[in-house]
């Protein structure tokens, strides 16, 4: 499973080279939340919590920044959110850091923010209900979250050696679909629109593929089978985001033709995340 991020994440910081399968996501997920933001006319958002099983931590809402948004992220560890911080400034970006140790409160006036934002991050709230609650009550026009897909294949595999007692972290039934459109049906919000996305043409498989084939294949002489990559594989989004790597989007909608034109029953088993976008 893509659990050793909750203990590995900070390496990204030093060496943000996330692999083929994040830089695809993160590229497919901006389109999303372009999308979302210019139908609901939004100015500020919010991302809570702002760590989710992806490579680079707090990067997720960059390209809103360069909208001229206004953003807000949260974290529950000051580690983390000084390097979001120095990251952000590196790049030329501005947001508002907040710690917040255990995300039962959210800080702030209601409707504070235009929109608020989760990308795989929700298992990680102590509890589902009273977030939920708090996220409506701060938001004023749209609430977008993304989930693990976990009716995908790659998504089961990952998940075998998962036990509530190792991993007490993440709690499995708050990535559920129709507990968390139940919850916010009952805070007037309503479904309006969802979907299988991240869906390209390899599997979900939560690490790299030379890591995949040393787990499977452990004879075998990985290291000489695969050469060293070339270094537009190894370019890193950051690169997109300072200017130095222009091509770095259409080199990875490269990809895009099988989440193009792969039907929902293909999606449902194939596709990585699921988002869910809510209206009051």
């Amino acid at each position: 499973m893509a659990i050793p991020i909750i203990n590995d994440w900070e390496k990204f910081f030093f060496n943000p080279y996330e692999g083929l399968g994040s830089s695809y996501e993160r590229i497919v997920l901006n389109d999303l939340l372009f999308q979302t933001v210019n139908n609901y006319n939004v100015h500020n958002v919010l991302e809570s919590p702002s760590f989710g099983f992806t490579g680079i931590s707090g990067i997720n809402l960059l390209n809103l920044a360069d909208l001229g948004l206004n953003i807000t992220l949260e974290d529950n560890d000051l580690h983390r959110l000084d390097l979001i911080t120095d990251l952000w400034k590196k790049l030329g970006r501005n947001f508002n850091p907040v710690y917040n140790p255990d995300f039962h409160k959210l800080n702030y006036p209601d409707k504070s923010f235009d929109m608020s934002f989760s990308f795989s991050a929700l298992w990680f709230v102590p509890d589902l209900s009273h977030f939920l609650k708090e996220l409506s009550r701060v938001t004023s026009q749209v609430i977008f979250l993304s989930i693990p897909n976990r009716n995908g294949l790659g998504f089961k595999m990952q998940i075998k050696d998962y036990t509530p007692e190792r991993y007490p972290q993440i709690k499995l039934s708050y990535i559920d679909p129709p507990s968390i459109i139940h919850i916010l049906k009952k805070l007037d919000w309503y479904l309006v629109d969802s979907g299988y996305f991240d869906c390209p043409p390899w599997p979900d498989i939560g690490m790299t593929k030379e890591d995949l084939l040393k787990k499977w294949f452990p004879q075998l002489p990985i290291s000489k089978i695969f050469k060293e990559q070339p270094d537009k594989e190894l370019s890193s989004i950051l690169d997109y985001y300072s200017g130095k790597d222009p091509d770095f989007a259409p080199r990875m909608r490269r990809y895009q033709w099988l989440e193009k034109t792969a039907p929902d029953a293909f999606k449902k088993v194939w596709a990585h995340h699921y988002y869910m976008i809510f209206a009051p």
